[in-house]
């Protein structure tokens, strides 16, 4: 993938496409195969170098939202900049005006609906600026109206920080709204 190119891997449920996306985010290890990122064999990396590698390099957006329950909006979106060293608090400052939650960053997340939910672990995510944002179904659990809403918000954001994105989804009207389509199946990914 290009500076700020993006793309959609689709594919049938049970396909592989999550396995994937942790394998190039290196929350799982490769059995066998190479897969290099930034320059970095995944492969050989322990975790502590996959851990390094996800905070300076790659961002990922969750189905879950993976918020801190404890933390307020405000504190969940600058962690992950500040565990990076890149918290830059005018670039979260436009990424809550553009998430529309500037009147929601003194609240938890359990206040906040699906949609807003999910606003927030995105601009968590490129608050820190990764060079690539790995989301796994990022708006699986939103409704299709929404859903659109937060892929263009996402997209956006990537945009303005000059970020990659690899997004799994199973909707090819989301897929489309990507720069380039790959999918997945039976082993094999094709155009």
């Amino acid at each position: 993938m290009g500076t700020g190119e993006t793309l959609a891997l689709t594919g049938e449920s049970g396909s592989g496409k999550s396995t994937l996306l942790h394998l190039i985010g290196g929350l799982d290890r490769p059995d066998a195969g190479r897969i290099v990122l930034g320059g970095a064999d995944m492969a050989k990396l322990d975790d502590q170098g996959r851990a390094a590698l996800r905070r300076g390099t790659v961002g990922i957006v969750f189905q879950q939202f993976n918020l801190i329950p404890s933390l307020t909006v405000d504190a969940n979106i600058a962690f992950q900049a500040r565990l990076c060293g890149r918290h830059d608090q005018s670039w979260i400052d436009a990424l809550v005006n553009q998430i529309g939650l500037a009147d929601q960053l003194d609240k938890y997340p359990e206040a906040l609906s699906g949609g807003q939910q999910q606003r927030v672990a995105i601009a968590r995510t490129l608050a820190a600026r990764p060079r690539l944002v790995l989301a796994d179904e990022p708006t699986g659990n939103l409704d299709e109206d929404n859903a659109e809403i937060i892929l263009t918000l996402m997209l956006e954001m990537a945009r303005e920080a000059g970020t990659s994105v690899l997004m799994v989804t199973h909707s090819p009207n989301l897929a489309t709204r990507l720069q380039r389509r790959l999918h997945l199946s039976h082993g094999r990914i094709s155009e």
